[in-house]
């Protein structure tokens, strides 16, 4: 079954982004009843995978035979997206014996969920829904594991002594260039160090680079490392040479110093005496560990999704069928398929599913004065409703209740969350990352504030997703993602990092929710790993994890 998966690829269409990772998933039943009174039965689980409304088999796991709670050994290997809604069925079979086929097979239940709530959890535990959705006694555990990257990196520093003297009137002006030796003899550069004037002993600056780039992941594979005299026309001069590997540099870790000759193949062949020509110390070797999305999900953070809802009068009386927030009986307006398609995704890494939500540009009861960052649920203490389903029933119930007006200011609102954010980055803990998506038809108002807002909210656990309804021009609000270029405040402060995704919904009006939820979240897993990455802060609770994430040899 190993080429399902890819066929399936190729045939719906699944995978259409570039992968996040890899996921390993474990499967484990316990309680299956009996087929009958004489034998245990003799079970397989089947993994399928939702795409356009239908059910593919992906793969399936091997027969165990007489087994009531059966761990099997088959893992699936599945492709993680985090902007995606990845829906998954595990099918439990009795496998008649003698034959493998699901044709005789007795179905002895099923569990539906989705990748996202797996690899939140980390361990899944569901009952088996038989046929009518009626739950026996039965039950199935799936565990995610990530399969293991080489995306630590190494930090390393290097000196020589007593290099060749390749010049007349100084000494050398030496340098070093780190090849990683590929599977079919290529070299590829990994590392040129800065050139040490004058100096035949010299002590090169620390770098840092990628497992991945140095070796591929690979610790027993070739490095090639020169070292040559610079000189200002490009024409360097050879001083000499060596290999090793990065198993071979590790060792520097234990407290053992190592040196390499340097060695100039073209002397060692023509000199009788020659020795080398100098030597190569590594002074320096640390491994620095780098976790990925999936680790600091894995290790509990939650994800606290905020919404946020633009109600000025740019958008249309919702009494009239034109307005944005008209409320059709049959079709959702734009509104409510932004927030649907985007708060599906992020709903499955939100443990208790209370999602704040707030409006702004309207006036609101009982005074009807304008507010820019209002609970739409009319609780101020408490802004959070139950679920997404929640949140499209406090839009819907506040909209007769409020008088859009204006102006769209937005500035209010990212500093509410950024309030939150705040307080959570005082932890130093990676507990909680804010998501805050702001729907919006116009371009906003308070432009510099919004700036200055954004500027702040880089430095905090918080990305901000604007999605633009309705057909405005909104070409000023592409200043606000910083993929053109780098936001500054209006004091020219620049942002730390880039925490902006701004959408035009109008690009995906004839598209899935699917794709448009891909588009506004594709730069989350990366902001959410550069902050903490950035903090130095550790998932929580990576003990357990980290002994299942060895390092390849």
């Amino acid at each position: 079954m190993s080429n399902i998966y890819e066929s399936a690829e190729a045939t719906l269409g699944f995978i259409s982004s570039p992968c996040l990772t890899k996921v390993e998933l474990r499967v484990a039943c316990r309680g299956i009843s009996d087929r009958d009174a004489l034998s245990k039965p003799d079970p397989c689980v089947v993994l399928k995978m939702q795409s356009h409304g239908q059910w593919f088999e992906v793969d399936r796991t091997e027969v165990i035979r007489s087994s009531s709670g059966p761990i099997f050994s088959k893992i699936f290997l599945v492709d993680y997206y985090f902007e995606e809604v990845q829906r998954l069925r595990f099918e439990l079979h009795d496998i008649s014996s003698g034959n493998n086929g699901l044709r005789d097979a007795d179905f002895l239940g099923a569990m539906e969920c989705t990748l996202g709530q797996i690899v939140s959890q980390r361990k899944l535990t569901k009952a088996l829904l038989k046929q009518g959705n009626t739950a026996g006694k039965s039950s199935i555990t799936v565990t995610a594991e990530e399969l293991s990257g080489n995306d630590d990196y190494v930090e390393l520093s290097f000196s020589a002594r007593k290099l060749d003297d390749k010049d007349f009137f100084s000494k050398s002006d030496p340098f070093l260039e780190i090849f990683r030796v590929n599977d079919d003899g290529t070299e590829s550069l990994v590392h040129r160090t800065e050139t040490v004037m004058n100096n035949l002993s010299p002590v090169w600056k620390s770098f840092k680079v990628s497992l991945n780039t140095l070796c591929s992941g690979n610790h027993d594979r070739e490095l090639k490392c020169t070292v040559w005299d610079w000189d200002s026309n490009g024409k360097h001069d050879f001083i000499g040479e060596f290999q090793t590997t990065f198993k071979e540099v590790r060792t520097e870790q234990d407290g053992k110093q190592i040196q390499w000759e340097c060695i100039n193949p073209k002397y060692q062949i023509k000199k009788k005496n020659y020795r080398n020509s100098g030597m190569v110390i590594l002074n320096h070797c640390k491994i620095i560990k780098m976790y990925s999305f999936l680790d600091y999900i894995m290790g509990g953070c939650q994800i606290q999704f905020t919404v946020a809802i633009d109600f000025t009068a740019s958008n249309g009386d919702p009494r009239n069928s034109c307005s944005l927030h008209y409320i059709h009986p049959y079709q959702p307006n734009e509104y409510l398929k932004a927030l649907v398609a985007v708060g599906e995704i992020c709903q499955d890494y939100d443990s208790d599913k209370m999602f704040p939500a707030f409006g702004f540009g309207a006036l609101i009861p009982p005074d009807f004065k304008v507010s820019h960052d209002f609970a739409v649920n009319f609780d101020e203490d408490n802004p959070e409703c139950a679920g997404i389903q929640g949140v499209v029933e406090a839009y819907q119930n506040c909209l007769p209740k409020i008088q859009l007006y204006g102006p769209t200011n937005i500035a209010p609102i990212i500093q509410k969350v950024a309030s939150s954010a705040s307080e959570e980055m005082h932890t130093k803990e990676a507990m909680e990352y804010f998501i805050l998506l702001i729907l919006t038809d116009g371009v906003i108002t308070d432009m510099a504030d919004t700036r200055e807002a954004i500027v702040h909210a880089s430095h905090l656990p918080m990305s901000v997703i604007i999605v633009g309804v309705g057909n405005a021009d909104f070409t000023d609000m592409q200043i606000l993602d910083g993929d053109d270029g780098i936001l500054r405040s209006p004091k020219g402060e620049p942002v730390l990092r880039d925490i902006v995704q701004f959408v035009p919904f109008k690009d995906f009006k004839h598209a899935s929710p699917a794709a448009l939820a891909k588009s506004v979240l594709a730069e989350v897993p990366n902001q959410v790993v550069d902050y903490y990455n950035a903090k130095g802060i550790k998932p929580k609770c990576t003990l357990d994890y980290e002994s299942t994430r060895t390092f390849s040899p």
